[in-house]
């Protein structure tokens, strides 16, 4: 008996529909949806306040309160700017009174696939792509930078969160089919853009560089002379101005200037012999360019996917990389 009431509500009467008022509060709310985050319910805390403005107006009855409070504060987690999807279904179903298995079932079918679409819309597409803009901006001294990224990214995420908690609580049950027949369609162009985009900012922003020198030998190097001498002295100069001193052929980047004065301006060629580096940096960018960044980022890859390296261990080894070979010269 006791089963059973924990899978429905005492009230079965569907309840008048929430005012706008109430949605928009709950969409303010969903900002704390990670402010109470664990590992046991993840956001289910936040959840909770969240959803409880709706819940409270739509159970008048405490102890169906109590059964809606309970079940909606099991393990729930989602992605945080599409979370108002999810709670206008659920609302929808706490208003009709549907069986509690039932909302609890939609409820964990509507929070997974938001997170990859999520990640796909946010991270992996809309921050790369603004932050890559603003930061170019930035970086060029412009103010307009960070001003235009918390601009777009929070009109973005904030018209979302309310457009979704309105449509999804009108259409209710049904919203999960619209949204999710081409989720994966969708989420894959997504990525492969968000992809694209971060390859690009690898190649622009990644500064790393190799400045080991390699010596290769000496060689001799013209160095340019310019001086000005009496007429009856340019004689003097004549192995280094010319090739063929009777058919007047001058050295290559030698010349004979006369000033009017009874002086003249030379130029010629000295030769001076000085060692030859080869540098690694202009090799490497010979085969590919920017490979050194390229190959931190596979590196960096390996040791996420293969080695299950956490981004802490990731950021750690990139610390002490750059300064171990800072120090040693690599870099």
């Amino acid at each position: 008996m006791e089963y059973n009431d924990m899978n429905s509500y005492k009230d079965t009467n569907p309840s008048p529909k929430l005012d706008q008022k109430t949605l928009n509060k709950m969409v303010w709310r969903s900002l704390f949806l990670q402010a109470s985050f664990n590992y046991e319910r993840m956001q289910a805390g936040g959840w909770l306040y969240s959803i409880l403005p709706g819940l409270e107006k739509i159970h008048t009855n405490k102890e169906d309160l109590s059964k809606s409070m309970t079940h909606n504060l099991e393990f729930f987690n989602t992605h945080p700017f599409l979370v108002t999807f999810v709670m206008g279904i659920i609302l929808s179903l706490e208003q009709n009174k549907v069986e509690i298995p039932t909302i609890r079932a939609v409820r964990v079918a509507a929070m997974g696939p938001l997170g990859g679409i999520g990640d796909a819309i946010f991270w992996f597409t809309l921050v790369p792509i603004v932050a890559g803009i603003s930061s170019n901006m930035a970086l060029q001294g412009s103010i307009a930078g960070p001003i235009l990224f918390f601009t777009v990214f929070n009109i973005c995420q904030f018209a979302l969160r309310f457009w979704l908690m309105n449509w999804s609580y009108k259409m209710g049950e049904s919203a999960i089919d619209i949204l999710t027949e081409n989720a994966k369609e969708f989420t894959r162009a997504a990525s492969i853009l968000g992809v694209i985009v971060v390859g690009a900012l690898v190649s622009v922003y990644g500064d790393t560089s190799i400045a080991l020198e390699v010596d290769n030998g000496t060689t001799n190097t013209p160095v340019l002379v310019d001086t000005i001498v009496n007429n009856n002295e340019i004689s003097q100069y004549d192995d280094l101005l010319y090739k063929d001193k009777e058919k007047k052929e001058l050295n290559d980047g030698a010349v004979i200037r006369d000033l009017g004065n009874g002086k003249s301006e030379i130029e010629f060629n000295t030769y001076e012999e000085q060692p030859v580096k080869v540098k690694i940096q202009e090799v490497l960018d010979g085969i590919i360019p920017d490979l050194v960044p390229l190959s931190i980022t596979l590196l960096l890859f390996f040791l996420l996917t293969k080695r299950k390296w956490t981004p802490i261990k990731c950021i750690g080894f990139l610390l002490v990389l750059g300064i171990v070979g800072a120090y040693i010269g690599v870099f």
